[in-house]
């Protein structure tokens, strides 16, 4: 009685609900509700900026040019603090959850063995916030030590580019290409690269045809192919 009594009073009912929380949340994730890895804000908690592009999609890469807005820049300001302190390289959920737990641990321990002996209301009032930022502070380094061999499950590789397609070869989806319509795949993992192409015609382009890419429109986000020699 004196754990549960310690786990639902003040501070420790913070990390408490916080943690119950988390693990709601990782019981969604467990039956496909939530995504753990795109889970929460995106804060960019990689060590290495990584260029994206949805080539299945059809989408150019764009770069966001000027300054940052408010929660941008807020979200980048935690973001470089939290790699500071050794808390980057894995999913923001991750972070979240092993703070929630290392900072619970600790504060049920300091209410078991300190704060319920206090004598007054005040003083355990100002001891508990003392412990409830303790706690926080003290989570940060067992964290940042349990996210070090995590990392390498997380391991993020850099997405091709559109640009990066130019030469390669691809093979052809739709029944021909004209300069107009097209579609190809580009050899790549799992199902490859879908991408929209045009070419010049006459051509002997057919369904299955193996060609070059060999220009790309980052107007019309269009690949250019020629026929395989």
């Amino acid at each position: 009685m004196e754990f549960l009594t310690a786990i639902l009073s003040y501070p420790t009912v913070i990390y408490t609900t916080l943690l119950g929380v988390v693990l709601v949340y990782w019981l969604l994730a467990m039956v496909g509700l939530v995504d753990f890895e795109s889970g929460g804000p995106d804060l960019g908690l990689e060590p290495e900026l990584e260029v994206s592009a949805d080539i299945s999609s059809d989408v150019s890469l764009n770069a966001h040019h000027g300054p940052l807005d408010g929660e941008a820049a807020s979200a980048s300001t935690l973001a470089g603090y939290l790699i500071a302190i050794g808390l980057g390289g894995v999913p923001f959920s991750v972070v979240v959850s092993l703070l929630s737990l290392f900072s619970w641990a600790i504060s049920s321990i300091a209410a078991l063995w300190l704060v319920q002996y206090v004598p007054t209301a005040l003083l355990r009032f100002l001891v508990g916030t003392g412990v409830l930022v303790g706690a926080f502070l003290l989570a940060l380094p067992l964290a940042a030590a349990t996210v070090r061999p995590l990392r390498k499950l997380f391991v993020s590789h850099n997405a091709i580019s559109n640009v990066a397609l130019v030469g390669m070869r691809c093979k052809v989806l739709t029944g021909t290409v004209d300069e107009k319509f097209g579609r190809a795949e580009v050899p790549g993992r799992g199902a490859g690269y879908h991408i929209r192409v045009v070419a010049e015609t006459p051509n002997q382009l057919t369904r299955d045809s193996v060609a070059f890419i060999v220009e790309y429109d980052e107007t019309t986000m269009v690949y250019k192919i020629q026929e395989a020699e």
